[in-house]
């Protein structure tokens, strides 16, 4: 856990980042937990910032981790950036998802394979179904054509 001052040099920079950027944005330091640090930004134009399918917010996120880490070189510490909670409602689609379609392999006893994924997104798919006893995940394929494959337990 970062100590209060570490804390509160991540707040500045962060709002130095984003005022270098020239967006109008609220920031908003979400409770930490552990050593990951969780950012929210509410924009009057998220899409601008999130990108097609979030890659725009990834690399905004990987360009602030690299900022603070140069700035903070005491703590081991993670960043976890959202915008207009788009990461948020993304991870509950996923799951959603991914119940979905394990009943539907379940029901139907036929595998199912999932529209490819980034790494991220199949763990969560992968951690969502890994406590379920009638079915299995594996992935499938390579780099950005990497699949996640639903099969029924028999």
């Amino acid at each position: 856990m970062l100590n209060n001052d570490d804390f509160e040099k991540i707040k500045e920079e962060t709002h130095k980042f984003f005022d270098k950027m020239s967006f109008e944005v609220e920031i908003e330091f979400l409770p930490q937990e552990g050593q990951t640090i969780s950012i929210n930004i509410i924009a009057s134009e998220p899409q601008i910032l999130i990108g097609e399918g979030g890659q725009t917010l990834a690399e905004i996120q990987h360009l602030l981790k690299i900022i603070l880490k140069r700035k903070i070189t005491t703590e081991l510490f993670f960043i976890d950036l959202d915008i207009s909670d788009y990461k948020k409602k993304k991870n509950e689609y996923l799951r959603e998802l991914a119940k979905d379609a394990a009943n539907e392999v379940s029901l139907c006893g036929k595998e199912k394979i999932l529209p490819p994924m980034s790494a991220y997104e199949r763990r969560i798919i992968h951690l969502e179904l890994a406590g379920r006893s009638d079915v299995k995940t594996d992935s499938l394929g390579e780099g950005s054509d990497r699949k996640i494959i639903i099969k029924p337990i028999i």
